[in-house]
């Protein structure tokens, strides 16, 4: 959201307010400071231990309010968070026009992501804009009866932001680097169906591949979750060549990706910048919803076998295709988002 907040800054004739909920308040706050934003409402709606459920009801309430105060023409929502989906219903309770910023993604499972898929689907539900990334996602949005007058294909806002992050950002000094002759992996895996088994066998597939390829080193940003962390320095917590390092900035993780020879995650958004940097991925996830990598030979879908894992990664580091960068847009969704939003309100 961070390339849209500033396009509307710069846009004459509009005030825009920022509303966090800090869900995710670590990551949350690096972002904000590497694209100097202050938010304008911090509600800090975190709590330890708070269940989905428990935060959705928080949400709702809370962003409730903040409409009551401020009264917007127009509420931006970006993804397929809970805050994404509780910010826009509690919009559609105030009969304000909604703008769901990364539209139409779909997996066709409500498991898979968990709750990822519904929370989107919901704020697409009760969106007056549709700001499909691609293609594909307008015409999925219109399988699913919405008005084509309300689907615009605008790219993907991730770019924009990963784009003015390399241009902002240079070096890669305290990073791990490959050792001469090797090929740096770099895994990441944080997601709910991930949990317990599956992680395991994730793991069981990189000591594997590290067994069968001497010239590979992994670099794996192991996040804080409990539940990501024992079972993660349990299995690969010795191995020589397999670096677990503590999560990283996004500047920083942004030029660990662009060294990197693959990239092996279960990350939505990693999916979307891995090939805007020229970087192959291998999904380690039973479903995606952005195909769209698939079908441009950017990445492969692997599962969570282990031996699907191992294949997919062997076969990507046999590669010799160069991968197609402009999947996911060309770095000025924003641009586009901001003059539909505009334009919009003038027409009517």
């Amino acid at each position: 959201m961070a390339p849209v907040v500033r396009a509307l800054s710069r846009q004459r004739g509009v005030e825009s307010v920022v509303c966090v909920t800090a869900q995710h308040r670590q990551m949350l706050d690096q972002v904000l400071q590497l694209f100097d934003i202050t938010p304008n409402i911090d509600l800090n709606l975190m709590r330890q231990n708070q269940g989905v459920g428990d935060f959705a009801a928080t949400a709702l309430s809370a962003i409730n309010r903040v409409l009551d105060d401020v009264k917007p023409d127009v509420v931006l929502v970006q993804g397929d968070t809970t805050t994404a989906s509780m910010a826009a219903l509690a919009a559609f309770y105030r009969r304000i026009a909604v703008g769901h910023i990364e539209a139409g993604l779909r997996t066709n499972d409500p498991e898979n992501p968990f709750p990822e898929e519904i929370n989107r689907r919901l704020a697409d539900v009760v969106s007056r804009y549709h700001f499909a990334p691609t293609r594909a996602s307008a015409d999925a949005l219109r399988r699913e009866g919405y008005s084509p007058r309300s689907i615009h294909i605008t790219g993907n806002t991730v770019v924009d932001a990963l784009q003015f992050m390399v241009a902002h950002t240079k070096g890669a000094a305290g990073l791990p680097v490959a050792k001469p002759g090797e090929k740096l992996i770099v895994v990441t895996s944080h997601r709910r169906e991930a949990f317990g088994e599956p992680l395991r066998r994730i793991c069981e597939a990189l000591l594997q591949v590290s067994a069968k390829r001497q010239d590979v080193r992994f670099v794996y940003p192991v996040h804080l979750n409990p539940n990501v962390q024992g079972p993660v320095n349990e299995l690969l917590g010795h191995h020589p060549r397999i670096d677990l390092i503590e999560p990283l900035p996004y500047d920083a993780f942004v030029r660990l990706m662009s060294q990197a020879a693959l990239i092996v995650t279960d990350s939505g958004g990693i999916q979307e910048e891995a090939p805007a940097l020229g970087v192959p991925v291998v999904i380690i996830r039973e479903k995606t919803e952005r195909g769209e990598a698939i079908t441009a030979g950017a990445a492969r879908l692997a599962g969570t076998t282990t031996k699907g894992i191992v294949r997919a990664v062997l076969a990507e580091l046999r590669r010799t295709r160069r991968v197609k960068r402009n999947v996911f847009g060309d770095g000025r969704a924003s641009e586009r988002i901001v003059k539909i939003l505009v334009t919009g309100r003038r027409q009517r």
